[in-house]
């Protein structure tokens, strides 16, 4: 289960920058997660859950915010959504070759796994 060692090392890092405020408590941590990284956002809140117990993040909500993949072709410029492979199956995935013209492509978005705020109250 990869999503327990990247829940991991996302609860350590908020941990270590809330040491550096007054927070009585933390509400909500919010998580950008790309489509590419093919983390599920099942066993991510599964795996919060059980990390944060006895911490300060203990009984707090993780948001889990989705990010769809975004390409840019370097043949012929196209930039936008990428296309879904095994759309008529339960699980699709997305296409890492532009959908206009099948050239080579950069991946812009879909990637991120990163924390993008925190709901916290503080002294």
């Amino acid at each position: 289960m990869h999503e327990v060692s990247v829940m991991s090392g996302i609860v350590e890092s908020v941990l270590k920058e809330l040491e550096k405020h007054q927070v009585i408590r933390v509400e909500e941590v919010q998580l950008t997660l790309g489509e590419l990284t093919y983390l599920g956002e099942e066993q991510l809140q599964f795996a919060y859950e059980i990390i944060t117990r006895d911490t300060s993040l203990e009984g707090s909500k993780l948001v889990i915010e989705p990010e769809e993949t975004e390409l840019q072709c370097v043949s012929c410029g196209y930039q936008g959504p990428a296309d879904k492979l095994g759309a008529e199956y339960r699980m699709s995935m997305p296409s890492l070759v532009c959908p206009k013209c099948k050239g080579k492509v950069r991946v812009l978005k879909g990637q991120s796994c990163r924390v993008t705020s925190l709901k916290v109250v503080q002294e």
